[in-house]
């Protein structure tokens, strides 16, 4: 199928040209967290149909914001994973769940929810909170499921996430849903809702170290 586009000499509209198909930026959300199998990515869209993401991917893979490798045996499953131009995408999905979080209210009961579609909005603020601090993968626990968020300590800017928790966390933050949302977009701060119970703080390797023999 011929590329689509606007036609138009504007950088909105070329990038519009390659992400403004409906379930593309959602597709770039998931593979935010690393690779993924297709029946991942299915599971993980709700809603969405199988030629829609087949299609979908093949022009994300035309586009340079992904590529398809085979795993070695024993998987020997094909897996999507985001170029350095598809996760450059971060920053413009920040903003646009900061301007889409007044949107949210309630959760209606169409709505599905996966645990770590609060990462995105959610790693920039942890990234700010632990800049200078030795914390670097935090587990996030919430009554949806887990996922962990891993900072760079040279690249500030370029945190990532990844389903389920880390093997090895420097701390695990336990909320509800609404205060992930309020962390998220800068109606809480993370001192504040851990001062006030609103989130429960553990940090594995201390209590480790303090149960290690002397």
């Amino acid at each position: 199928m011929p590329r689509r586009s606007y036609d138009q000499y504007c950088a909105v509209a070329r990038a519009l040209d390659a992400v403004g198909d409906r379930w593309t930026l959602l597709i770039v959300r998931e593979l935010l967290g690393g690779s993924r199998r297709y029946t991942d990515l299915h599971a993980d869209l709700p809603g969405v149909s199988t030629d829609m993401l087949a299609s979908r991917l093949k022009d994300m893979e035309r586009d340079d914001l992904l590529t398809r490798r085979r795993l070695p045996p024993p998987g020997a499953a094909y897996v999507y994973e985001l170029t350095p131009r598809g996760r450059a995408l971060l920053p413009a999905l920040t903003a646009l769940a900061d301007w889409g979080a007044p949107a949210l209210g309630v959760q209606r009961p169409t709505d599905a929810v996966r645990a770590h579609w609060f990462a995105v909005p959610l790693m920039t603020r942890l990234a700010r909170h632990f800049a200078d601090g030795p914390v670097r993968v935090i587990d996030i626990a919430l009554d949806e499921g887990a996922f962990h968020i891993v900072l760079d300590p040279d690249d500030p800017s370029a945190p990532r996430y990844a389903d389920g928790p880390a093997p090895h966390p420097d701390t695990v933050l336990r909320m509800d849903t609404a205060t992930c949302l309020a962390l998220a977009h800068d109606h809480l701060t993370l001192t504040d809702a851990l001062t006030t119970g609103r989130i429960h703080r553990t940090d594995p390797e201390e209590r480790r170290s303090e149960h290690a023999p002397a």
